[in-house]
């Protein structure tokens, strides 16, 4: 049976269900093909509001609620603390996925085949699915990710947990008590200070100089600070190279470190799902972790689109649906839109959360002369909303020119998602430091710092004026006597 459509996105991952909802609202017929019903996405971010309520249980710890501190007192509080916050999860799942389930999706007139497929070129261009052959103008490849396992000696002998089945692990009455994460990923992080807020001991071993490689060091050292205070383990520059099972515990060789644990999580990273596309035969390439792709998100077959997490980078919800806006609309129309990240912000659901959006203060110094970059920074401790909320760890840091325009953003602290959102705006509209502050935010609010950012950058440019003007006197103090 051959069925025709205007564009066929091969999908299991929340950007596929994006691209297929919007293909539908733009009047195109649209199939979404996934292997199986999977929402592995959505467990992700319920994990956040489970370290929510981690969060809870430790303070109400710290205040003397537990009127008994005995051991088994104290491991029956992070037990039923446990419970409690996966009967929430649960219900967050729940709710999500009816939201995002199949019969939603067809309702809306996404026709969602359930099975696996694979390109065909000849003779012409299609996917197959059982028996069915889908042809399409354009095709739309967000079919995610999987995990990514390293290369250690022991480890597949030993057994170890991913971010694919941790999940069904977490999903019990009780907790193993001894973690050990392999990761330097975002969800490494955010797993990392989950466990240890209902009572784990956890050691994050990472391989970079820092938590994450890729957000600005400042930050990532006071993330790191509050992971360690928290009581996960930070272990940085180390890598694995051995696990082994003995009796009935986990060891592995981390640098110098053996460490013993009952559970290990591999985070380190992902890779495309490409297993049995065929994607060779329609010339697909893909080059590591990764499809190539151009900037319309075109692979290297003008026919086929890529988004998400298949085309590399971290897994960010927000970042993969942007993408997919841009490919959908590339594919069904003229393909003139061009993929740029810049304005394009993301978040890490640590507690406080760790945002980000354009360059760091190191990209920007090696994009722009020195001299011409300014790097604004603010404490949570000094806004007053922080103060009332007892939420004064963090800091925002804005990366600006010396002509007003951002470059950047980086925040560490509570409402971090909300406040980068605002640069990000800012970024995209061109809105430059100078026009801020105008902006009278609401008090008390978390939005205050950016109203103080800005009365930092009218200090930095009165001080840079000061010393331009007595450069300049001096020089021509020196013009004057050289003249005489």
């Amino acid at each position: 049976m051959t069925i025709d459509y205007d564009v066929v996105i091969i999908g299991g991952s929340l950007a596929g269900y994006y691209a297929a909802l919007a293909a539908t609202q733009l009047g195109a017929t649209v199939a979404l093909v996934q292997p199986k019903i999977d929402y592995g996405f959505i467990h992700h971010y319920a994990l956040g509001e489970i370290a929510k309520l981690g969060q809870k249980f430790s303070d109400a710890a710290g205040y003397g609620i537990h009127a008994i501190h005995t051991q088994t007192s104290e491991e029956c509080h992070i037990s039923l603390a446990w419970q409690e916050a996966m009967v929430y999860a649960q219900a967050v799942v729940s709710n999500l996925e009816e939201q995002y389930s199949p019969a939603i999706l067809a309702a809306l007139g996404v026709d969602v085949i359930v099975g696996t497929g694979q390109f065909q070129s000849s003779p012409q261009l299609a996917f197959i699915v059982d028996s069915r052959v889908l042809r399409a103008r354009t095709y739309l490849l967000a079919n995610g990710s999987c995990p990514e396992i390293p290369e250690i000696e022991g480890l597949e002998a030993t057994g170890y947990l991913t971010l694919t089945n941790i999940w069904q692990c977490l999903n019990k009455v009780s907790l193993p008590k001894n973690w050990v994460i392999i990761g330097g990923i975002p969800q490494s992080i955010e797993i990392a200070q989950t466990l240890a807020r209902f009572g784990c001991s956890v050691t994050l071993v990472v391989k970079y100089p820092y938590v994450l490689p890729h957000i600005d060091p400042e930050i990532a050292t006071l993330l790191q600070a509050q992971l360690e205070v928290e009581g996960v383990r930070v272990l940085t520059d180390k890598l694995v190279t051995q696990v082994r099972r003995i009796d009935d515990k986990k060891w592995l060789q981390a640098g110098d470190k053996a460490i013993e644990t009952d559970e290990l999580l591999v985070a380190t990273g992902q890779q495309p799902n490409l297993e049995s596309l065929n994607l060779a035969t329609v010339g697909v390439k893909w080059h590591g972790r990764s499809l190539v792709v151009n900037d319309k998100l075109q692979t290297t077959n003008h026919r086929i689109y890529a988004c998400g997490d298949v085309i590399g980078g971290y897994d960010f919800a927000n970042i993969a649906n942007y993408e997919a806006k841009i490919a959908l609309k590339n594919a069904l129309f003229f393909p003139r839109l061009r993929i740029n990240y810049r304005c394009i912000p993301w978040a890490i659901f640590s507690v406080p959360v760790m945002a980000q959006v354009g360059l760091t203060e190191t990209q920007a110094k090696r994009q722009f002369r020195r001299d011409e970059v300014l790097v604004l920074r603010q404490y949570l401790k000094t806004v007053a909303a922080a103060q009332l909320s007892d939420e004064t760890t963090g800091m925002y840091k804005l990366i600006v020119l010396r002509n007003g325009e951002i470059l950047g953003a980086s925040i560490l602290g509570a409402k971090a998602g909300e406040l980068i959102n605002l640069i990000a705006l800012a970024m995209s509209k061109k809105i430059k430091v100078k026009d801020l502050a105008n902006f009278s935010p609401v008090y008390p609010s978390f939005s205050e710092i950016i109203e103080q950012v800005t009365r930092e950058w009218s200090k930095q440019k009165l001080n840079s004026n000061t010393a331009l003007q007595e450069f300049l006197e001096d020089f021509f103090h020196f013009r004057r006597n050289w003249n005489l």
